[in-house]
């Protein structure tokens, strides 16, 4: 079955599910969650088929499952697919997230009209995109679906967001047009650079040109421009902040979970690979650029009252560790920054989505509006302090092996880099335990219920909280004198994690057990899509220090 094209059907099946799910009457708009639910679990399916078939070690070209047509040969593009290591376990991760994330999304959206189709349909669509973007192996059709994933984000966040969603999503469109025009603009001076034909476009035929240095710097910043905004990195970072406090949780998992990733998989792909002298030569710039995002956005994160901004923002300083490992150019960086994309994307879809659901518990997002939350949510708060403890680091979870590595290997090279970017391990317990503490631990709050559904707090029953925001949209507290007594809700009142919760959570945190304790096959994987990346790039790790005998004594 080696010539089937699984890429493509892993491709195709959601978006004929997207069509299916949109097709459906009003009257069946609550089943389009559960047609939506099976068509992704099918491509979970057939994406674990295709895996099998991918052969692991040396010997096996760059690229494996390969699809190669003509589309459009004039311009020498191809419809070209094709995975490595590291593009597998990306499209595998993102296989996985979206059925967690539809499930956790089953009551995203109110009924009426044909929102909920919409919504499902838009998931659906997004998921063949995700799955295309890092499937492509020509330049061209990486661009295509680049661009193509902006449209479902953008109505997901400007239809189905929170009350800044128009603004939100218009500066995540327009952030992202203008890194995908510089790149579209780095993408055509690079096929003028190579040989041209009919399949001019591809990876492999792009590699290894000889440009002069000055071209091949500037195409290298055209790519990488666009790749550090989507990443995000400091200082075009600040459009993830708002995009991802007025997504639905579920969008928040994929756009930062998955899709931001391709910005740290498109600087391997592309600007590694096609840019060998310039990536060695921007790498000092890079690395400090990563050190700003990496402790500027703990610190951001550190202030933050929104738990939604919280958790983008330390998907911002993660991200910088990921970029840091990966200009680190080390064996052991560059395969720990791959690990800890995958990681990542695990541990963020566990805080967004647990954050989630005590959102819709709670009805805001604000950390000063909870407290006391472990006495009647036991469950809720035990998944999220796991979640939190993975997003630190603890051994033992899935984002200890990939930090360990990034930090051990850019050591070996940057010494004085790997220090700083240990102050994000110390910032993360900080926002991280801080978070757990205010918004489960303390005094019990009772939630008053006002008759057009907005709550107000107050501690142990006595009194509501004044001066805070207590509701999603920032409307005024209602005062608990003006609720009459049989709108008011105890915390005893409110509802621990149900059967559909908890599977969402005891997935999320198998993955991360699973990953923590057994990293090894994942690293197989890995490991011949890094040594390449390190061969095209001329790089080898440093040598050992000379202190140190043939005996193992030092001198």
């Amino acid at each position: 079955m080696s010539n089937f094209p699984w890429l493509t059907t892993i491709g195709v099946i959601p978006l004929v599910g997207a069509g299916v799910v949109w097709a459906l009457p009003k009257a069946s708009a609550r089943g389009s969650r559960v047609v939506a639910l099976v068509f992704s679990l099918i491509t979970l399916v057939v994406g674990i088929v295709a895996a099998t078939q991918f052969k692991t070690g040396g010997g096996h070209g760059q690229f494996q499952l390969t699809e190669t047509h003509s589309w459009i040969p004039q311009f020498g593009v191809s419809y070209a697919l094709g995975v490595d290591g590291m593009a597998l376990t990306l499209i595998l991760m993102s296989l996985v997230l979206v059925p967690i994330s539809l499930l956790a999304a089953w009551n995203d959206v109110p009924e009426g009209g044909r929102r909920e189709q919409t919504y499902f349909a838009l998931l659906l669509v997004l998921e063949t995109f995700m799955i295309g973007v890092f499937a492509a192996t020509d330049v061209f059709l990486f661009y295509v679906f680049f661009e193509a994933m902006l449209i479902p984000v953008y109505f997901l966040i400007g239809l189905y967001g929170g009350p800044r969603r128009q603004y939100a999503a218009v500066k995540f469109l327009l952030f992202s047009l203008f890194g995908g025009l510089i790149m579209l603009v780095a993408v055509i001076a690079l096929y003028q650079q190579g040989p041209g034909g009919d399949h001019g476009f591809l990876v492999t035929t792009l590699t290894g040109l000889h440009m002069s240095t000055t071209t091949e710097r500037l195409l290298f910043v055209g790519f990488f421009i666009a790749f550090a905004i989507k990443a995000p990195m400091w200082p075009v970072h600040t459009w993830l902040p708002d995009a991802a406090s007025e997504s639905k949780p579920a969008v928040a998992v994929l756009l930062v979970g998955v899709l931001d990733k391709v910005g740290t998989f498109g600087m391997i792909r592309f600007c590694l690979q096609l840019f060998p002298e310039a990536s060695r030569w921007a790498t000092p710039v890079v690395i400090i650029l990563a050190i700003i995002s990496i402790v500027y956005a703990a610190i951001a994160a550190v202030g933050q009252n929104d738990m939604m901004r919280l958790i983008a923002y330390t998907s911002v300083s993660h991200f910088g560790l990921i970029v840091l490992g990966i200009f680190a150019l080390t064996q052991t960086s560059v395969i720990g920054s791959q690990l800890y994309m995958i990681n990542h994307g695990i541990t963020t879809a566990a805080l967004f989505l647990f954050v989630g659901f005590l959102i819709a518990r709670g009805k805001s997002k604000n950390i000063t509006d909870y407290g006391g939350w472990q006495r009647t949510t036991p469950i809720l708060a035990g998944v999220f302090l796991v979640a939190g403890l993975s997003a630190l680091s603890l051994p033992g979870l899935n984002s200890f092996v990939s930090e360990f590595l990034v930090l051990i290997g850019t050591f070996q090279r940057y010494p004085v880099a790997a220090g700083f970017a240990v102050t994000a391990v110390v910032l993360a317990a900080l926002y991280i335990l801080l978070m757990y503490k205010n918004v489960f631990t303390g005094p019990k709050q009772e939630l008053v219920a006002a008759p057009d559904g907005t709550l107000a707090l107050g501690e142990d029953g006595t009194r509501p909280r004044t001066g805070i925001t207590t509701t999603l949209f920032d409307e005024p507290e209602i005062a608990k004198d003006d609720v009459p007594p049989e709108a008011r809700v105890r915390g005893s009142a409110i509802q621990d994690l149900n059967l559909r919760e908890r599977l969402v959570a005891g997935l999320l945190i198998a993955f991360m057990l699973v990953l923590g304790f057994f990293p090894k096959p994942a690293l197989d994987l890995l490991r011949p899509a890094v040594d390449a990346t390190l061969q095209h790039v001329h790089v080898h790790d440093p040598a050992p220090h000379a202190g140190v005998t043939t005996e193992g004594s030092s001198k």
